[in-house]
């Protein structure tokens, strides 16, 4: 979220930074809906100071024996009363349309962010290790995982459709030992950060809160606290258009659910929806949205910062990448599992704690000995809530290409804002939004798509790396069995 202070102070260097994300001007209409709002708001505090001074007036009128200016003060008051019902709605009205608008701008790329409008413009920044030389031409990993017999795509579209594989014996002990490693890495020295095992179902504040929220509502899956009973949708059903009848008699009219006048009935699913929303919960895309929301609605000490949370979770998104993209594989999937890094930081330490959150993602992949390189994303192909990002992507032999496998961004203050988080200085005069950090350490699902296609023997069995043999019970090699 912005700072509608900064764009009435900043209204050119806002406008030049949503340009170099590819966006039009926005300050001037962003300022009009906060004058609006700030009239509205001044026209109700006017409302109320009037309304108090000529309360007290009307006793001293009292007093005074004036009855015929107490008489018309006391008209004055309830005037006053009649009408700031409506001004308090107005100036609500107009503090959510400016919210809302403010919701839906993506933050502003760091003044180092590369310029470019997609990933042709990213930047490479360094590399680790080179591409192996193979005897053989090298399978992509769902070959070989199907070879294997280990790797069933057609199982999982039974039980879950498209997007959802089924891992057995090997491979699914891999999977497992990867994300046992990288927690293990990331909880232990130099790297220390606090495991955490965070609810898998959060509401849609947590979602807004990184986010999520409500640009990319459609992207995620949603589920519910409760759902209604039939007799509350009946409730919502008829309440639209039977206000003169008892709410409790309206559940036995059954005869009423087939004979629904349209635009009647899209009132009442409105009602319907509203109740419906009130009460869903995302599951999570990333544990990003968990962890970082650990902070929300508090104020720190400084001397508390950084805060650094760890997690190893399932992850689900609705919206699995592009149509008609990776469709086979694991590549896109709406179920995978992943290791997230947060940070909460002052905006002192932000810029160091991205580099060494970065460090300690590259940290898990070096031990693998997994050939990867480094990108600076430029400021078109950046996320939404990111000011600046970094994305790993790891060599796939199979594919003959790079692939993302972790992205780690600096979100500044900008969900900090959303969640209201903040922390209080150690000189104690001053509170601040905390800035916030997250990255993946890393996607074990990529990661293990990494395992299988760089460590493939001929014949399509797959060694297993040495980092990983005491997380597999003795297994040094994964083959058909």
């Amino acid at each position: 979220m912005h700072d509608i202070r900064f764009i009435r102070e900043h209204p050119e260097a806002f406008d030049r930074a949503l340009k170099r994300r590819g966006l039009e001007p926005q300050a001037q209409r962003l300022i009009g809906l906060d004058e609006e709002r700030r009239a509205k708001i001044l026209a109700l505090e006017t409302a109320q100071a009037r309304r108090n001074a000529a309360s007290k007036e009307i006793g001293e009128a009292k007093k005074k024996k004036d009855e015929a200016k107490a008489s018309a003060l006391m008209a004055e008051v309830a005037a006053l009363k009649d009408s700031m019902p409506a001004l308090e709605v107005s100036e609500k009205e107009s503090s959510k349309e400016l919210n809302d608008a403010l919701a839906e701008i993506p933050n502003l790329p760091a003044d180092d962010v590369p310029d470019g409008k997609d990933a042709r413009d990213n930047v490479e920044r360094h590399h680790f290790g080179a591409k192996r030389d193979y005897a053989f031409t090298p399978k992509q990993h769902f070959d070989l995982g199907e070879a294997l017999s280990q790797m069933d795509f057609e199982a999982a579209a039974k039980l879950s459709g498209a997007r959802f594989v089924v891992l057995k014996k090997g491979l699914a002990r891999l999977e497992r030992a990867l994300g046992q490693f990288f927690l293990d890495v990331h909880t232990s020295e130099p790297h220390n950060y606090t495991e955490v095992d965070p609810p898998l179902a959060v509401s849609a504040d947590a979602m807004f809160g990184t986010a999520q929220m409500p640009k990319f509502a459609d992207d995620q899956f949603w589920t519910r606290r409760e759902w209604p009973s039939h007799k509350e949708v009946n409730y919502f059903l008829f309440q639209a258009y039977n206000q003169g009848r008892k709410l409790e008699d309206l559940f036995e009219l059954r005869e009423f659910s087939g004979a629904i006048v349209p635009q009647l009935k899209e009132s009442a699913a409105q009602s319907l929806n509203d109740f419906l929303s009130a009460n869903r919960l995302g599951l999570i895309p990333t544990a990003e949205v968990p962890l970082t929301n650990l902070v929300r609605e508090s104020i720190l000490d400084e001397a508390q910062l950084p805060l650094r949370y760890t997690a190893c979770t399932p992850c689900f998104r609705a919206e699995a990448g592009a149509a008609g993209k990776d469709t086979r594989g694991m590549i896109r999937q709406h179920q995978f599992t992943k290791v997230e890094l947060v940070s909460i930081t002052t905006r002192e330490q932000s810029k160091d704690e991205h580099e060494r959150m970065l460090a300690c993602a590259e940290e898990v992949l070096k031990r693998l000995d997994l050939h990867y390189r480094v990108v600076t994303l430029c400021a078109g192909d950046m996320g939404f809530a990111a000011q600046k990002t970094y994305d790993i992507e790891v060599w796939l032999p199979g594919q003959n290409m790079y692939r993302e496998i972790s992205s780690c961004s600096n979100c500044g203050e900008f969900q900090a804002r959303r969640m209201d988080a903040r922390y209080r200085t150690k000189e104690g005069r001053n509170v601040r939004h905390v800035h916030t950090l997250n990255g993946s350490g890393v996607a074990v699902g990529r990661a293990l798509i990494a395992v299988m296609e760089t460590y493939q023997q001929d014949g399509g069995s797959i060694a297993v790396p040495e980092a990983l043999a005491p997380y597999m019970g003795g297994i040094t090699k994964i083959e058909r069995s």
